[in-house]
């Protein structure tokens, strides 16, 4: 591991690993200071409260490697402790079913961020995958409103188009994209233009850079460099300040896995099909993140470059949506 990740805070805006001790100890391995970890996609409530239940279990069993994190002061201390602090979030609105009060509940029980929409159409608006996108309901508005308040942070990764310009421009907080790519490098219906990439930033957004293969220029050919090129082309567009690391780990997971991700609802239409899903070669596993740093390093970043995208500017804009 370099001197220089050994050092930094390294955040990770998205995980979707199949979690337990071994991925615990992968995020150990590669110097993770916090990631915000999935435990809702296509879950009404009754599910995700036991995906909830099942990670306050793995604290309490896990403590020696992981901690939660309810406030960015969490994160520093997680770093402090030689552990990684889990952000437990969403990537999708389906948990809080019609019922916005839920929101509160949630909050309480550490959901940090959310994402409104998992490829579809949902109570609140459309997903990148829907015909249509009729932009953020009424109730989306509310949803928005409310996680405003509570200080939770909007994601609109997976969200279509006009949708994501309504929550850029109804919320009164920070939101994100948490893992994108830019269609600049590849056409994909997952990929944001350059036009939506500067919207979100122009109303001080925030954009985390994935490294899912299938969205990035070569395909399955990719390798770690390819990833930092991604995101360099990324800051180019809206600055360094405003980018980050949002991978999307799906460590652990089989066919199974991606085959009820790419279902509507998890057993509905066929959404996309994503063929042979392998990591850039350098960056197959969690516990390789130095080798991403190093390769930002071969690229010529700044250690001050290199901080911020690592995490510094993931901690600046939690801090800035949590208020805390």
């Amino acid at each position: 591991m370099s001197s220089l990740h050994e050092k930094i805070v390294v955040i990770d805006g998205l995980i979707v690993s199949d979690f337990g001790r071994g991925i615990f100890e992968d995020m150990r391995k590669g110097g993770i200071t916090a990631a915000n970890c999935t435990c809702c996609v296509w879950e009404n409530f009754t599910e995700t409260m036991q995906n909830i239940a099942k990670w306050k279990s793995w604290f309490h069993n896990d403590h020696d490697l992981i901690t939660q994190v309810f406030t960015t002061d969490d994160i520093i201390r997680a770093k402090r402790e030689g552990k990684t602090g889990i952000i437990l979030g969403w990537q999708n609105t389906s948990a809080i079913e019609d019922r916005i009060g839920y929101l509160q509940l949630f909050h309480e029980l550490g959901i940090r961020i959310i994402q409104m929409t998992y490829n579809t159409q949902n109570l609140v608006g459309s997903g990148c995958y829907e015909g249509h996108d009729g932009g953020l309901s009424d109730f989306g508005r509310d949803v928005v409103t409310e996680m405003n308040r509570l200080g939770i942070l909007c994601d609109l990764s997976h969200v279509g188009a006009k949708t994501s310009e309504d929550v850029i421009l109804a919320s009164k907080q920070r939101v994100a994209y948490s893992h994108c790519l830019p269609a600049g490098l590849k056409k994909h219906q997952r990929n944001k233009s350059d036009e939506q990439l500067r919207f979100i930033a122009k109303h001080d957004g925030f954009v985390g850079v994935t490294m899912f293969t299938p969205f990035l220029k070569k395909g399955g050919d990719s390798v770690v460099d390819d990833y930092v090129e991604a995101i360099e082309y990324v800051i180019d567009l809206v600055g360094e300040d405003k980018v980050g690391v949002g991978t999307d780990f799906t460590q652990g997971y089989d066919k199974k896995f991606f085959d009820w991700i790419t279902h509507d609802k998890g057993f509905g239409r066929k959404l996309t099909d994503f063929g042979p899903i392998e990591n850039p070669a350098g960056f197959r596993t969690i516990g390789e993140f130095p080798n991403l740093t190093a390769a930002m390093e071969r690229r010529q970043w700044s250690p001050q470059r290199i901080e911020k995208v690592m995490g510094g500017n993931w901690l600046q804009l939690l801090k800035d949506v949590w208020r805390k």
